[in-house]
């Protein structure tokens, strides 16, 4: 691809993903911000999906320092949503896993989710919805390998 060709692409891909990311974190953020931040949602989002992990695992993850994976990790424990459980073994090791309160207002947040981005999906056919996602998927395979 020649370099005009490619800013080209990647203009277009850059707006693109800003008007997507930003539209459905805001209105995303307008239906849960009276529980939940988005980046609590999200950091409840990889412990439902990898629990138990540590602080590093989610710093790793979101690509942030550990000291603000704890500062949200401690409000989510102070509110009961997030337990920190030692590792029988190794006690300098803790797990985060989520509640029950915490399960069920994470429940509740993809359900807000499943509502706003759901009816947007459901304008593709099912080919659309498989190119894209694996395009989208082949994107984020190379952006983990570096």
């Amino acid at each position: 691809m020649d370099i005009v060709r490619l800013q080209s692409v990647m203009q277009r891909f850059d707006t693109a993903s800003f008007t997507v990311n930003k539209k459905f974190a805001s209105l995303i953020r307008e239906q849960i911000q009276d529980e939940l931040t988005m980046d609590q949602l999200n950091m409840m989002r990889y412990i439902q999906n990898f629990s138990p992990c540590t602080t590093t695992e989610l710093a790793d993850a979101f690509c942030v320092n550990k000291s603000a994976i704890t500062a949200i990790v401690t409000r989510m424990t102070e509110k009961n949503y997030i337990k920190r459980v030692r590792d029988r073994k190794d006690r300098r090791i803790v797990y985060l896993t989520l509640t029950a309160e915490g399960k069920k207002v994470f429940d509740w947040a993809e359900e807000k989710v499943f509502q706003i981005v759901g009816p947007y999906l459901q304008q593709f056919d099912e080919k659309e919805i498989e190119t894209f996602l694996s395009l989208y998927e082949k994107l984020s395979s190379m952006l983990q390998k570096d």
